[in-house]
């Protein structure tokens, strides 16, 4: 089952700050279950003039009670008790055309729900018809419009049909003619079993896509909260701003403690 969500929203700031903005987004007071960011890679390719960077941060997450409930107990082994989950974020910007692309996924629970989401960030483009018909395109340089895109997949219920095949393709050879697998590779389902498994995936991810709505007001706010420090005092009050709801969150010992704003200032100076 897949279930899609889709909005779009601009932000009263121009593309130069928001895409700066995004890389400096964590942490802020809407995002205080954020624990850590770390850049994997990021490199710059010359003929394109773009940006390419992949990132991965640590977040205080759980399933939502709601799915726990819908699951077999002891499914999620430990992972349903260490309450952290890592999210995987990969981004393109090209400055010069004005527009980036971000895509996040989460790396946890997989195969009870995944989620993808992806935004394109650009340059408002406005379409202006001269006097002898000529269609011209004005970047409008304000405001940056966003549109996000989501996709949800829960395939809770499909791992263990590929068990019986896998147990098979590994089983040492034995005398005799071959064992008949089909059937145990193939188990047959009946009408309620199929029904229940398309139900339960259906209302997982009815309740991921209703977590990602709010999720999505708190990112805006967020990203809102890191442009008007940008605005009022530039970098220097992002990264005061920055250690203030760290502090504000975890104390002076918190998760970025010792890690330095190294990488931050590298974000700041490639992105200029």
């Amino acid at each position: 089952m897949v279930k899609f969500y889709e909005s779009s929203f601009s932000y009263e700031y121009p593309f130069p700050a928001v895409s700066l903005a995004y890389f400096l987004r964590y942490p802020n007071p809407y995002a205080k279950h954020v624990l850590s960011t770390d850049t994997i890679d990021r490199h710059f390719d010359l003929d394109s003039q773009r940006l390419y960077t992949t990132r991965i941060h640590l977040k205080r997450s759980k399933l939502p009670p709601a799915v726990l409930k819908l699951l077999p107990k002891g499914i999620l082994g430990s992972n349903s008790d260490s309450g952290q989950s890592y999210i995987l974020e990969t981004s393109v910007v090209d400055v010069r055309e004005g527009w980036m692309t971000t895509e996040t996924k989460n790396l946890e629970w997989t195969g009870i729900l995944s989620v993808i989401e992806k935004q394109f960030y650009r340059r408002p483009i406005q379409e202006n018809t001269s006097k002898n018909g000529a269609i011209t395109n004005e970047t409008q340089n304000g405001t940056t419009d966003v549109t996000t895109s989501t996709t949800f997949v829960s395939r809770f219920g499909q791992v263990g049909l590929r068990t019986p095949r896998r147990r098979a393709e590994i089983a040492p050879a034995s005398k005799g003619p071959p064992a008949d697998t089909h059937d145990d590779a193939q188990p047959k389902k009946g009408l309620l079993s199929s029904w229940s498994t398309s139900s339960l995936q259906r209302t997982i991810e009815a309740i991921g896509m209703r977590r990602t709505r709010e999720a999505l007001l708190k990112s805006k706010d967020g990203m809102n909260v890191v442009l008007g420090r940008m605005r009022s005092g530039g970098l220097v009050e992002v990264l005061e701003g920055m250690r203030r709801d760290r502090e504000g969150v975890y104390g002076s010992e918190g998760p970025w403690r010792n890690r330095g704003w190294k990488g931050i200032e590298d974000d700041e100076s490639q992105l200029r």
